[in-house]
């Protein structure tokens, strides 16, 4: 009974160990004009905080190893959200900026912000050629996020 109880007991507790195994995450953020950015707020779940970038735009994160998703928010710039693979160690994050579009209508500034959205694997190029990045293609897949629910644009 003895024995039953302690191999329970193991069992628990290895499983609560596998469950809170955590994976380290290092990158760096940037804009659509190459330039750093600093003090970026790096989230999952869109809510839980769990970094921020450095003055030269680099961080290092710890996330759970079951979480994929990973958010940058900062003001006066588009949020990121990326979608990690499970290889995924070190990611370089392009964000762009926000721009403002007086007289336009809704979907004509949408329209640009999708346009500008395309362009991030060409930036993402450039910044690898002019040793910004250190990887040539990235590990994550992006969505394009519209402000709008109107998804027809």
């Amino acid at each position: 009974m003895k024995k039953l109880l302690a191999l329970l007991i193991i069992s628990i507790v290895s499983i609560g160990h596998l469950n809170s195994q955590n994976k380290i995450i290092k990158g760096r953020v940037i804009d659509n004009n190459l330039e750093t950015l600093p003090g970026v707020p790096i989230f999952i779940n869109d809510t839980i905080k769990i970094g921020k970038t450095d003055l030269d735009g680099f961080f290092k994160i710890e996330i759970p190893a079951n979480k994929n998703k990973i958010s940058f928010k900062y003001v006066g710039i588009d949020p990121a959200t990326i979608e990690l693979d499970d290889r995924c160690e070190q990611i370089e994050v392009i964000m762009m900026l926000t721009g403002t579009h007086d007289f336009e209508s809704l979907k004509r500034s949408e329209k640009e912000r999708k346009k500008n959205f395309k362009m991030l694997p060409e930036i993402h190029k450039q910044a690898y050629n002019k040793g910004i990045f250190k990887i040539e293609q990235p590990c994550y897949s992006r969505e394009f996020e519209p402000y709008y629910l109107d998804k027809r644009i």
